[in-house]
């Protein structure tokens, strides 16, 4: 099944339920300043407020621009009203068009079907380089300097998570909703398990302790 992932910086995106239609799957996430909540794995869609609480919108299509992960993303503009100079300015900053008036479920869904076949594969690129470590997505292989990084499925989609966040602390269940295993309490054990064999697997090729725990809050990759 195909996979678009829309990002959505309105806190309703928080309640709206992933839609399947022709056998792709529509994901629906909240997205803060922080960015990408998820890994995001298909095309990938972002709807931005014009007003945000913690910077403005035009900010935000800048700093998704200056994303790998999002670089190619397709960003929409939700202005607050129709003014020629705010088309303009949200165009400059990088949207690649706007909607006018506040945005639910359907409004986005729409926006998106009515697009989404002539899109091609948007989102990450193909590697991922974040110090010594680097990612190869294609053939979902991971490489510290030049040595192999054996990974199970989960693990190596932890470690691209991680190396998309370096240097942030993520708690477990920001780990879990990454990578799509959010609604059964049992992943929130089992990730201690999957964080245990990534930094057994580093160690093997020399990168040390780079996998850091924080006492009570999850855990963190120092590059």
């Amino acid at each position: 099944m195909d996979r678009v992932i829309i990002l959505a910086t309105d806190s309703a995106a928080e309640t709206f339920e992933d839609f399947e239609h022709n056998d792709t799957l529509f994901a629906f996430r909240r997205l803060t300043a922080d960015g990408p909540p998820m890994l995001l794995e298909g095309a990938v869609w972002v709807f931005v407020d014009w007003v945000m609480p913690d910077l403005s919108g035009l900010e935000m299509c800048r700093r998704l621009r200056a994303d790998p992960r999002t670089e190619d993303a397709h960003i929409t503009m939700v202005l607050e009203r129709d003014d020629p100079e705010d088309r303009r300015r949200a165009l400059r900053a990088g949207a690649d068009d706007y909607l006018v008036g506040s945005v639910d479920r359907q409004t986005i869904l729409d926006r998106v079907l009515a697009l989404h076949p002539s899109l091609g594969w948007r989102g990450a690129g193909h590697v991922i380089s974040a110090g010594n470590l680097r990612i190869d997505l294609v053939a979902e292989r991971a490489f510290w300097e030049s040595a192999a990084v054996t990974l199970r499925p989960n693990e190596f989609r932890l470690l691209r998570f991680f190396a998309e966040n370096p240097n942030r602390v993520l708690t477990r269940r920001e780990l879990i909703d990454a990578i799509g295993k959010s609604g059964n309490p049992e992943y929130l054990r089992t990730v201690d398990v999957w964080v245990r064999r990534l930094r057994h697997g580093l160690r093997q090729v020399g990168a040390g302790h780079v996998l850091r725990t924080v006492y009570d809050k999850g855990y963190v990759l120092d590059l």
